[in-house]
């Protein structure tokens, strides 16, 4: 097909269009705020509103789901893999697990989790150029991008502290974020870095309205980092009037 003239190069452009399977959503929500399918070596990106839920799921068990998670109201706060590790005491996050920014506050909570995960290596080179773009869809540059976290490709560090790298649960393997601020995020599905030649499958992307934690909830206190992290939240929102 010739690109040469207007007609030819809509057509073109048009032939590009793929008809997916709608995503279904789950059951007792309505509608989807966000339905997308990001192929291998694709990205992603999204503004969703406070007590939003994300779900990801790997569809063929070779997904690379790379995330950043920026507060859409002041992104110079952002996700700080680092802090969200030693916070916690734990590399290894799993389903009540939260996801915390530079200013010590929770920016999503892990809600429901079948999935391996990465809270070390952060994404390759071609990650941080996807993440690139995407940022700049934001208006955001590559200064703002911190290290990410991944999920569908864990790494386990061994007794000798080298890092191995654990394949993807199965295939339909997901995971469900809550967020606990408004939340700019960013989504690469690109090869983990220490396996920079595997291939990698398409990302089911999904979300809907839900609720933010609130102090009622078992997880605001289940331990005492996690509530200073929800309490610190609250009173950032509180002088917002967004509480």
């Amino acid at each position: 097909m010739s690109t040469s003239t207007t007609s030819g190069a809509r057509d073109h452009a048009r032939a590009q269009e793929v008809t997916e399977t709608p995503i279904a959503p789950p059951d007792g929500v309505d509608h989807l705020t966000w339905a997308d399918v990001v192929p291998g070596g694709g990205y992603t990106h999204k503004v969703l509103a406070r007590g939003s839920m994300l779900r990801l799921t790997d569809l063929s068990g070779d997904a690379c789901a790379h995330v950043l998670l920026y507060n859409a109201d002041q992104p110079w706060e952002r996700l700080n893999v680092a802090d969200t590790v030693k916070v916690q005491w734990n590399a290894y996050l799993g389903e009540g697990g939260l996801l915390l920014s530079d200013q010590g506050r929770a920016l999503a909570s892990i809600a429901s989790f079948d999935a391996q995960h990465d809270t070390l290596c952060g994404t390759s080179a071609a990650g941080r150029s996807l993440f690139t773009l995407a940022a700049a869809k934001n208006g955001l540059t590559p200064r703002d991008l911190p290290p990410s976290l991944s999920f569908f490709q864990g790494v386990h560090v061994e007794p000798n502290g080298d890092l191995t790298v654990v394949d993807s649960a199965r295939p339909g393997a997901s995971v469900t974020l809550r967020m606990e601020l408004p939340v700019i995020v960013l989504l690469a599905n690109v090869p983990h870095p220490l396996t920079p030649d595997a291939s990698t499958g398409p990302l089911e992307v999904a979300a809907w309205q839900g609720q933010a934690t609130r102090p009622a909830d078992p997880l605001w206190s289940s331990t005492p980092e996690g509530r200073r992290a929800f309490e610190n939240t609250f009173a950032y929102l509180d002088a917002k009037g967004q509480s």
